[in-house]
């Protein structure tokens, strides 16, 4: 649906003020009246960020839902079924919140809520910011039933709510303080079966990895790659099951790994 930049303006005044009153904030002190809609964007995104996982009122679920699934669609979507593949795999630079997917995966932290830093450019701030503050919400359910924080190379699966994709699949991979040790190497292997194996679980079709534990878990991007291309060659090879598999990539630099390091097979790219 289209909005004029004033019903879209009136929205987001709504949206921070119901967050100011969560949160007990001042609505005053960031003076909206003198603010473009881009900057009152970004005070929404994160008064969002930071959110408790708390009940939402039906009107803030239906605003937020209006501006998250008006900006879904002024974004340029790539449907993953049109990339090319090669043995199944593909490789995609940019932004993975504008794939249409079966599922994205997402780089988590222990306690699976999503980063509470405003507009922290994480890989996991950006998936939950672009698709809406249900997806904390399902998570928190999950985590209290689960009753403890999530292990290393496990996978949860949520909705994908405002994402052009169907569902995300949340997985924590190891956090390297020093060096890279076999247990981390094996946490990283872990995160990619688990998360294929869910895959396989809800026969999707179609599954896009972003370059798990590299940002601010500081696995070497190098080493990382080498793990996400073979175990996930290895457990394509082992399982009679035709899923297409992408690998996201944010930035040139991790893009020419990927290539370099999938065993010479040129693999088509498009960004």
């Amino acid at each position: 649906m289209e909005y004029t930049i004033e019903e879209l303006d009136q929205k987001l005044n709504r949206l921070i003020e119901i967050l100011c009153e969560d949160e007990g904030e001042d609505i005053s002190k960031f003076k909206l009246e003198e603010l473009e809609i881009g900057e009152k964007r970004v005070i929404f995104r994160g008064l969002s960020n930071k959110r408790q996982p708390m009940p939402l009122s039906s009107e803030f679920m239906r605003l937020q839902d209006e501006i998250l699934s008006y900006e879904r669609t002024h974004k340029p979507i790539v449907d993953v079924e049109d990339l090319e593949y090669i043995n199944n795999m593909a490789i995609f630079l940019g932004d993975i919140t504008t794939l249409k997917a079966d599922a994205i995966v997402n780089a988590g932290n222990p306690e699976l809520l999503g980063s509470f830093v405003p507009c922290e450019p994480s890989i996991d701030n950006v998936i939950m910011s672009a698709g809406g503050l249900q997806i904390r919400q399902e998570l928190n359910y999950i985590m209290n039933k689960q009753g403890h924080p999530e292990p290393n190379g496990r996978a949860k699966l949520t909705k994908g709510y405002n994402l052009p994709a169907d569902f995300i699949i949340h997985t924590v991979g190891p956090m390297i303080v020093d060096r890279v040790s076999y247990h981390d190497k094996i946490d990283l292997t872990n995160c990619y079966k688990s998360c294929l194996n869910l895959a396989l679980e809800h026969k999707f079709k179609n599954i896009v990895f972003c370059c798990i534990s590299t940002g601010t878990y500081k696995f070497p991007r190098d080493l990382a790659s080498k793990i996400a291309i073979t175990t996930v060659r290895d457990w394509l090879k082992q399982h009679n099951f035709p899923i297409k598999v992408v690998f996201c990539v944010h930035n040139d630099f991790d893009r020419r790994l990927y290539e370099e390091n999938f065993d010479n097979i040129d693999l088509v790219f498009k960004n």
